[in-house]
Formats: structure tokens, sequence, C-alpha cells
């Protein structure tokens, strides 16, 4: 055989050897050079391209040389699909493919915090997972929607337990709140429910008076004195003059010193013109919230004022007079403050 077509042959093998060696390395060597776990996400639109892209700025892998060719013999750009890959330190491109390719996803740790309003959780939802904050508002207002999951527009904010839950980062908001609403039915345990039927009160009324508990004190301790103070009121039929639900009415929450004008607004929920229960949360209630409520503390305080200390915590008082000495003192800290 000519000497040159024996050279040519051997140098030929010797390259081909040598790339198999290259394209072995990039599926098989641990060559991702990100020093913390990452995340590939991959939204819809993108392309196999754009995938490729983000993995070098991910990862930051040393050689791709393998990734296009196991991915069109995968056929990965027909079976790409939304999601949250995790990219550990440790993986080979191998795997990180056979990971997007099988939709594999890495959940999110989904905190669901105790917010003012729909809205507001409407964001933060969407600030966490692939999620328009209007599609998951879409929900939250619209009746038929919060019918199917047990709930009106009014009383949805009582769908939501705070706490903190694995999903999927590119789970639909249809699905993420059917899955709070198995959460929620989960965390009333029967305890619960036999503590909520003693008091006379549907889960949403007891999410309803949690809110405003929540909404006068965030000291954990004193909830549950708060909590019976307003029971006490509801069972002697008194209003509940509670003005963080004057302030949910008005809609501005900037307001630090409520005043008479501001409790002759009409609304259901100003509970200065209308006795019992606004018609659902004016917050997202907190698990404390909802068990100071359960487990309120028994006395016969039907009057509170704001500690003249600004702690955040409360006078309470029994009767009227004493109600007016407690007030008299909050007023006179609050005009030396200059809040109006």
């Amino acid at each position: 055989m000519n000497k040159k077509l024996i050279s040519a042959l051997g140098l030929a093998a010797f390259a081909a050897a040598g790339y198999a060696a290259v394209v072995a390395y990039s599926l098989l060597g641990r060559q991702f050079n990100n020093e913390e776990t990452a995340y590939l996400y991959i939204l819809p639109g993108d392309d196999m391209a754009t995938v490729e892209q983000k993995i070098r700025e991910t990862a930051r892998p040393s050689c791709m040389a393998g990734f296009g060719l196991v991915s069109r013999a995968l056929g990965l750009a027909d079976r790409l699909k939304t999601g949250r890959y995790e990219v550990a330190p440790d993986m080979n491109m191998l795997g990180l493919i056979r990971r997007v390719a099988s939709h594999a996803q890495t959940p999110v740790n989904l905190v669901v915090p105790s917010v003012r309003t729909v809205g507001d959780m409407a964001g933060r939802l969407a600030d966490k997972l692939m999620l328009d904050s209007a599609d998951v508002m879409r929900v939250l207002t619209d009746s038929d929607a919060c019918r199917r999951l047990g709930y009106t527009t009014q009383t949805v904010p009582a769908l939501f337990v705070p706490n903190t839950y694995q999903v999927y980062w590119d789970v639909t908001a249809d699905d993420l709140l059917s899955r709070l609403q198995r959460e929620n039915a989960a965390f009333w345990t029967e305890e619960r429910e036999q503590k909520a039927r003693a008091l006379g009160m549907t889960h949403d009324e007891v999410a309803t008076l949690a809110s405003i508990v929540d909404s006068e004190t965030a000291d954990n301790a004193e909830k549950p004195r708060v909590a019976g103070l307003y029971i006490n009121r509801l069972r002697a039929g008194m209003p509940l003059q509670s003005d963080p639900t004057v302030i949910f009415a008005l809609g501005d929450f900037s307001i630090r010193r409520v005043m008479h004008r501001h409790t002759e607004y009409d609304s259901p929920y100003n509970t200065y013109k209308y006795a019992g229960l606004p018609p659902g949360p004016i917050r997202i209630p907190t698990i404390a919230g909802i068990d100071a409520v359960l487990d309120h503390e028994h006395h016969s305080y039907i009057y509170m004022c704001a500690k003249e200390d600004f702690s955040g915590t409360h006078n309470f008082a029994v009767s009227y007079g004493e109600h007016q000495q407690n007030a008299r003192r909050y007023t006179q800290a609050l005009n030396n403050r200059g809040i109006k």
C-alpha cells in the first residue's frame, strides 16, 4: 500500500480517536466550572441554541463538543420542555442532557408568605415560579374559578396557609392553586376542626378573624389575647371596631393613624360601621394567627389600645373608662411624635 495513503489513514484514525476522546470527555468528564449547584431554567420558546447558551452561562463547561451530537441522537429538540434543572458541580454533560430530556426537574422550595392582598401574593408567586402574576390574579378574581376551589373572591385569601412547599418551577397557576387547596385541607386537622366547631365558625371565618389579629399585632404571644377580645365582642354583638379593617377598606396602607373621617367610609370591611366579621380576610393569615383564634385566651377584655411605648403590643381594658385612659396616653404619644 502507498506509504502516503497509509500515513494519511493513520493520521485520520488518530484524529478520529482524538475527537472521540474529546467528545467522551465533554460528555462524561467532570468539566462544569460552577463552584456551587446552579440551575438551568428553560422557558417557553427556548430552542437548542438558547439552551446551549444558557448551559455555557450557568455551568461554564470546559467543553461542549458532545452536546450537539448527543442532543441530536436523543431528539432533544423535540422533547425540550420548560423547567428548572439542577446542575451540580460534579455532574457531567450526559447526565444534564438526560435530565433535560426526561423533564427531571428539581423542585422549588416555595415560601407562601403572609401578605396584605391577593395581588401581593400573585406577585410573590410570580417572582419564584414561571408564572405571570396576571395568570394568578385571573384565577383569584374569577368567581367561577374561586368557587371551584371552594371560595368566593372575598374569602379566597383563606386558601393560603403560609408555609414552605415543594413545587415545580413551571407549575401552572391552576395546578398551583389546586395544590395549595390540598395543603389547606391537610392543615385543617380534626383537632383544628373541633376547635372551629366549638367557636361556631367556619374555616373562612376563623381565617378572617385571624387576619384581623395578625394585622393588630405581630407579637405571637399577644395574639391569643387579641383573638379572645374580638371573640368577646362578637359574642356580645358589639362592632369589632378594628382599625386595620378600615385601612383595608380604604386600600391605603400608608395610613398610620385612623381618624374619625376614615371610620365613616362605607364598606362591608369597615368594622366600625358594620357589626360582625368582614366578608373575608383582610390579609393572608398566619398559622400563628389561625391557632391564636382556635386557642384564644379566655378573659373579660373588650377594649384594647396600642401601648404608648410603640412596642407594637397593647393595653387591654374591661371598662370603657379604663380604655379611655389608655387611649389618651396613646393619643398623646402620637401627638408628641407628630404622627397624623
